[in-house]
């Protein structure tokens, strides 16, 4: 919310620096995000200016120079393009040095031979409005020389704070004003709707009737006769300009300043647009339609309000009018609404119609019955003020004011005890004093009556206890721990597992990433997914940030290959990235299944180019299976790998991981199609695993094993087996026949050739035997052999090489 300080300050003048006030309004709680300047430049130079004689530029038809007296030096010859310049005329002028609000500094200019010392200025070239059809006359009671800044509101700076939802109380400048009363004491005038006009309880030929009081607790009308449409005041133009509102006229400027001021939105309705005088709150009909004021139809459903006349929908309840009763240029009697709605019901009205006002963002956060009433009668002010319009004795209320105030006990004791430290007790009662609690004493404290705008965010002694730490300082408060009995600050062993093989990645040079848990419900179509493959099981959010991350992802792929698309995008294309994250996957129970995922990208080079490897090895495959494997080694996985296929990975190149018998995940390089999608032209090869069912199978706690007392007996074996035969299946059967004596089994050759024949392949391997209480010797390790290669006979059709 932007705020003006040359507006904040007609109600409360803290007299304090723009940093200072901006730190003071921090540290008690009003966060100001940032600190703009709205208007002009080197005030000095802008000054009031008369008119003395205007006279047609010699060499252009559009021009006028213009004998301007400016109070000092005489009069200044300006030209000017304005179309209703004329000479008597008061005017605001800028002289050269003035900055401009686009930044820009006046000098003296020549304008078609003519010389220009300064300008005669319009609304818009000031700040204070959109007007740029002509220059801006003013009263002829300002004498020429007059600063403009004390005519005319052409500069202020501009607090845009970061409300937080619990304190829409703070969605109004007098909102403001009350929390720098009370942050710095700063004397409070009384609020703009001290005094109200109201007559009489009905108003003939209007009827209002509310259906649904639940979702309308309150709704407030007056009507008003002999209106004149036209501009605002200067003074109101520059105010909504300097708070983000465009003006348009007197009217609906009107509304918009009322809202910004009291924090209530309004209404105004051309009441001779509403059939039958009578309007009607009610729930839409399913299907039902609507055009709102930005030209759009919109369709409700049962659980959205709407108000209605006696031709049909007229507006969508604290969100949008509609265009059928819409105040224009001719209209001279309006009913002016302020209501009060539901906050949930609201909100969910605008996410589904994805149509978001400021009434809309303000009613969602839960406002006060009691300030419809108060917006109305500085409505009420101001059409009388501005647009010489005449009150109809009479004021709709339905609903009425909230419930009483709620008392609150506030215990000095229990302050010192939530704090740290004791805050004496008139100390606190002068705090909720200025916040406008309701204070009285009690025995052992406060009797603490809660104001009607703090009702759904102060309703324990708790949040008594934070408005009076906030307003005397959070800072005062004592640095202490927490009590921590009986606690202890150590990792789970499933935590520990999870360092251990986050480390072992790191260590073999990759970087840890963290990707969005949201993704787009296309990522299944770009990874090519199967319509039955469970991970298109997308969790569907309710209310996403963008359609782009309108659901959880199902895998750490997407994000994988997204970091590696922007890597490459900007000149790094060697990557070697992986995630530890959580994926997720809609299931028929109430909770999704959702579990912890281990997954890594690998592109490029392997390593840098050196003079001695010219041309380093790229990733692929086996590069992807070796920073897995160290992974899992690391966290003590028995793990194998065997061939399978997945959409999104290059055919012949992919394989399962199992752990204990278990399908735990994937390997391989990535699909060249799905590559090109992610433009990754010298392509990818990733993995990823389902970490939680991997630390199932963890040896957590490892058992003492004598490796170094008796050497081991090793030799080669070389064997030839069908091509189709997977090395882990050949590793496995040779571990299992090795028995207990076989230490290590490990691939170190392959060879496809003439001498081992068409649809076979030889596969070396190297054997370790040990013995943990002798050292073994050949005759000890030849049974064991035969038994290897019998295994491998029966069980793979192998055969022994000569």
């Amino acid at each position: 919310m932007r705020v003006p300080l040359e507006w904040l300050s007609e109600y409360a003048d803290a007299g304090l620096p723009v940093k200072a006030l901006e730190e003071r309004l921090t540290m008690t709680g009003t966060k100001v995000e940032a600190v703009h300047h709205h208007g002009v430049g080197a005030l000095e130079r802008f000054v009031v200016g008369r008119v003395l004689e205007a006279e047609r530029h010699p060499d252009a038809d559009r021009l006028t120079v213009c004998s301007v007296d400016v109070g000092d030096g005489g009069p200044q010859q300006i030209v000017c393009g304005a179309p209703n310049v004329a000479a008597g005329q008061t005017v605001a002028v800028a002289r050269p040095g003035a900055v401009m609000p686009n930044g820009m500094e006046l000098g003296v200019a020549k304008l078609r031979g003519v010389e220009s010392n300064g300008m005669i200025l319009a609304e818009d070239e000031l700040g204070i409005g959109t007007d740029h059809a002509g220059i801006m006359v003013l009263g002829d009671e300002h004498a020429p020389g007059t600063p403009l800044k004390a005519v005319l509101p052409i500069f202020t700076a501009v607090f845009e704070f970061e409300i937080t939802p619990n304190r829409p109380d703070c969605l109004g400048v007098y909102g403001v004003a009350r929390e720098v009363h009370a942050a710095t004491g700063a004397p409070l005038k009384p609020p703009p709707w001290a005094q109200d006009l109201r007559t009489g309880a009905e108003i003939p030929g209007v009827e209002i009737r509310v259906e649904d009081p639940e979702l309308c607790p309150r709704f407030t009308a007056r009507v008003f006769e002999d209106v004149t449409i036209g501009p605002s005041p200067p003074w109101l133009k520059a105010r909504l300009m300097a708070a983000g509102q465009r003006p348009i006229n007197n009217v609906v400027d009107i509304t918009n300043y009322v809202m910004l001021l009291a924090g209530n939105p309004l209404h105004a309705f051309d009441l001779d647009r509403i059939e039958g005088g009578r309007l009607v709150v009610r729930r839409a009909r399913p299907g039902e339609q609507i055009t709102t004021l930005d030209d759009v139809v919109r369709t409700l459903d049962d659980q959205m309000l709407l108000i209605e006349d006696d031709a049909g929908p007229t507006s969508i309840a604290g969100v949008m009018g509609g265009q059928r009763s819409e105040v224009h240029d001719g209209t001279t009697r309006v009913l002016m609404e302020v209501a009060n709605w539901n906050g949930p019901n609201i909100h969910r009205t605008s996410q589904l119609l994805n149509l978001r006002s400021e009434a809309s963002g303000r009613f969602e956060k839960g406002l006060a019955p009691e300030q419809a009433m108060e917006a109305q009668i500085v409505a009420t002010q101001l059409m009388i003020e501005l647009t010489g319009a005449r009150l109809v004795p009479g004021t709709i209320d339905v609903g009425g004011p909230g419930p009483p105030p709620k008392v609150i006990r506030l215990r000095e004791r229990r302050v010192a005890e939530l704090l740290g430290r004791a805050i004496e007790r008139p100390r606190q009662a002068e705090i909720l004093t200025a916040l406008q609690f309701g204070v009285t004493d009690a025995d052992d404290g406060l009797d603490v009556s809660v104001p009607a705008f703090r009702r759904n965010d102060v309703y324990r002694e708790a949040d008594l206890v934070e408005e009076v730490a906030r307003i005397d300082g959070l800072e005062k408060l004592p640095a202490t721990l927490p009590k921590r009995r009986g606690s202890a600050g150590r990792l789970t062993t499933v935590q520990r597992l999870r360092r251990r093989a986050v480390d072992a990645l790191v260590g073999r040079g990759m970087y840890e990433t963290v990707g969005w848990s949201f993704t787009d419900p296309g990522l299944a179509d770009r990874l090519r997914l199967a319509p039955d493959d469970p991970r298109r099981d997308f969790v569907v959010l309710e209310n996403p940030m963008s359609e782009d991350h309108s659901v959880l992802r199902t895998t750490l792929a997407g994000a994988l290959l997204d970091a590696a698309r922007h890597n490459t995008a900007r000149g790094m294309p060697d990557l070697a990235l992986f995630e530890c994250g959580t994926v997720y996957r809609a299931t028929t129970d109430k909770l999704p299944h959702e579990h912890r995922a281990l997954g890594g990208i690998l592109t490029g080079r392997l390593h840098p180019q050196t003079w001695g490897t010219p041309e380093p090895p790229r990733a692929g495959f086996f590069a992807a299976k070796g920073v897995l494997g160290a992974a899992l080694d690391a966290i003590r996985v028995r793990w194998d790998v065997e061939p399978a296929t997945e959409p999104f990975l290059h055919p012949g190149r992919t394989a399962r991981v199992s752990a204990g018998g278990e399908d735990v995940g994937w390997l391989g390089e990535l699909h060249p199609l799905v590559a090109r999608t992610w433009d990754l032209d010298h392509g990818a090869a990733l993995f990823e695993v389902d970490l939680d069912r991997v630390l199932g199978h963890a040896d957590a706690v490892p058992q003492y094993v004598d490796l170094t007392s008796f050497p081991a007996l090793r030799m080669d074996l070389s064997v030839t087996l069908p091509e189709d035969v997977p090395a882990a299946t050949v590793v496995a059967t040779v571990r299992e026949a090795g028995g207990d004596l076989l230490a290590d089994a490990r691939v170190f050759d392959l060879y496809h050739g003439e001498q081992v024949g068409a649809g076979r392949k030889s596969l070396a391997l190297a054997l370790a035997f040990r013995a943990p209480d002798r050292t073994l010797t050949d005759e000890d390790v030849a049974p064991l052999r035969e038994r290897i290669v019998g295994a491998l006979h029966d069980a793979l059709g192998g055969d022994l090489r000569a």
